[in-house]
């Protein structure tokens, strides 16, 4: 589609040029030698019968553009294949057909032929495709400003606030370009031409590294988004090779070797090209440039001023859009500033009507005063006996505190004793604890000794036996009973230490039995207390004895006194007393546990 709206920019003006009376239509004849030439520049098979049977339904009067844009677009552009034909052709025959009619260079003629035929080009490229074609302001200046960017001297244009004709626009650059040498303006144009129509993203001399023979020769290298290619010089006549800029390529700097600097490489999967720039500067313009191609390859694209100029004109649209829209808005601004003032007309009437209301209110306003001074006494009067209503209920409230307080004082006296007895009874739990533990520590070492006396027995009946042996073994079995009289030294020395464990161990269990002593001791205590607690003494009631209520001390006999005492069969009387004191003891734990 690019293409076509391209070709058909150039064949437009080619058609308007025959319009010699500007009539808007073009003889049969003409259109047929216009047909037959771009046929044979866009190499198509010609039917020289089609334009014939295409009008057969006319007569032999002119054919306007609308007419003959069917038979173009059927017999010509639907059959025109890319790559096929060389564009500049198509532009130089179009320029020749219009300019004979349009272009007029006056005497001192700044822009060559080819000049303007370039600039002609430059203006289809970046015209709109609306017809009659036109550029915009802001692509005037762009197009200006990319020609003054090669040139030394910046060439001015006066500020436009309509789009030019191409003819107009190629007046404009005369006129601007007389101060300049024809020669500059000519590469400049070349140049920008190149960029902008040859799709030409960056060019100039670099050295080149051979693949076979490794040397290094000097190259005119053009890359374009597709392709990156070399020649011998800068005319592009004598092609050395082409270089497939797609995704599998890349470019990447390389450092100073082979006494070559500023060098970069081009990779791509089969081979490597090892390239050397005049300067630093060169090299990341060149890299730059390469990647660009890249990415346009990648985005599907065959042209970055398409791609920018796409750019600009949807800038361009976006500010038209915000131009309208902030009329739009000056617009609303202005209609609500006439219905502010209608509503400032309308606002004076109703403070009017308010002045004259406000007077009735003022009367009404008496009459509800009155009314309110009598119901505000009668409020008063009710205030006073709620008042006093309150006070009465502030005193009953004041002396129910004051018993909720003492029930209170009350409850947190028993929560603390509670707490006491808990302590008491957890301090008795850890002293069994601790008594149970010596208890089985000291049953680990008896065994332990006895053990050992088994072994000490063992040996001696051994000693025995070897002292009943025959008088010629008598050295040997002295030599033996040496050693083992030292092992039953050692042995006697481990009974001793196990012993002095046994002992201090025994000191241990009756420190925990002492303890235990003293949290029994303390438990019953607390159980006194809390009976007196929870048992008010009431009027002509003697409280019982502390004697009458402990219960009889009950010794803890020592491991060793179990042990060495036979077991005997309690008494009646002693059992009733021991479960009683087991029952007090019990009670608090029981009630902990709930």
């Amino acid at each position: 589609m690019a293409l076509k709206a391209a070709l058909l920019k150039s064949i437009w003006y080619a058609f308007t040029s025959l319009d010699t009376e500007d009539s808007g239509k073009v003889s049969k004849s003409q259109l047929k030698v216009l047909s037959h030439n771009l046929h044979s520049v866009l190499r198509i098979p010609h039917d020289p019968a089609a334009l014939e049977r295409h009008f057969s339904d006319d007569d032999d009067g002119p054919v306007s553009s609308q007419g003959y844009m069917p038979y173009l677009n059927q017999f010509i552009l639907d059959k025109v294949t890319e790559g096929t034909f060389v564009k500049e052709e198509v532009d130089e025959l179009c320029w020749t057909l219009c300019s004979k009619k349009h272009y007029r260079p006056d005497a001192h003629r700044v822009l060559s032929n080819q000049d303007a035929m370039r600039l002609w080009c430059l203006f289809n490229f970046l015209a709109d495709d609306r017809y009659p074609l036109t550029l915009v302001p802001e692509e005037v200046e762009y197009l200006l400003r990319k020609i003054s960017s090669v040139m030394p001297v910046e060439l001015s244009c006066v500020e436009l606030e309509d789009g030019l004709s191409v003819w107009s626009f190629l007046d404009e650059v005369t006129a601007a370009g007389r101060a300049v040498d024809g020669e500059s303006i000519g590469v400049a144009v070349e140049k920008v031409y190149r960029e902008m129509v040859g799709n030409v993203l960056k060019e100039g001399y670099l050295w080149k590294k051979g693949h076979l023979r490794r040397n290094w020769t000097e190259r005119w290298f053009c890359l374009k988004p597709g392709s990156l290619s070399y020649f011998i010089s800068e005319d592009c006549k004598d092609c050395k090779g082409v270089i497939e800029v797609d995704q599998n390529c890349c470019v990447e700097a390389l450092s100073d070797r082979d006494e070559k600097r500023c060098m970069f490489c081009v990779k791509m999967l089969h081979k490597t090209l090892e390239i050397s720039a005049p300067d630093s500067r060169q090299r990341q313009e060149w890299i730059t440039a390469i990647q660009t191609a890249l990415r346009l390859s990648a985005d599907g694209r065959v042209s970055l001023h398409e791609e920018l100029k796409e750019r600009r004109r949807e800038l361009r649209e976006e500010r038209e859009r915000r131009r309208t829209l902030r009329a739009e808005e000056t617009r609303r601004l202005r209609e609500l500033q006439g219905e502010r003032e209608e509503q400032l007309a309308e606002l004076e009437l109703l403070k009017e009507a308010q002045r004259q209301a406000q007077a009735s209110l003022q009367q009404e306003e008496q009459r509800r005063r009155s009314q309110h001074e009598e119901l505000q006494k009668t409020l008063q009067r009710q205030l006073q006996e709620a008042q006093e209503a309150r006070a009465n209920l502030r005193a009953e409230v004041a002396v129910r505190d004051l018993e909720a307080e003492h029930q209170q004082r009350r409850i947190r006296e028993l929560e603390d004793l509670h707490r006491r007895l808990q302590e008491a009874l957890e301090q008795q739990i850890r002293a069994r604890q601790e008594e149970e533990t010596y208890r089985y520590t000291q049953t680990r070492l008896l065994a332990e000794e006895e053990e050992k006396v088994k072994s000490l027995l063992t040996l001696q009946e051994d000693q025995e036996e070897q002292l009943q042996q025959t008088q010629r073994e008598k050295q040997e079995l002295l030599q033996e009973m040496e050693k083992k009289s030292q092992a039953l030294e050692e042995a006697q020395h481990q009974l001793d230490k196990v012993r002095a464990s046994r002992r201090r161990v025994d000191q241990d269990i009756a420190a925990a039995q002492r303890k235990l002593r003293q949290a029994s001791t303390s438990v019953k205590h607390w159980n006194v207390q809390m009976n007196r607690l929870m048992h008010p003494i009431g009027p002509g009631e003697r409280r019982a004895s502390s004697s009458n209520l402990l219960a009889p001390p009950v010794r803890i006999p020592s491991v060793s006194e179990s042990e060495s005492r036979p077991p005997q069969k309690p008494n009646s009387v002693q059992c009733e007393n021991m479960d009683c004191s087991d029952n007090e003891n019990k009670e608090p734990t029981d009630a902990e546990a709930e």
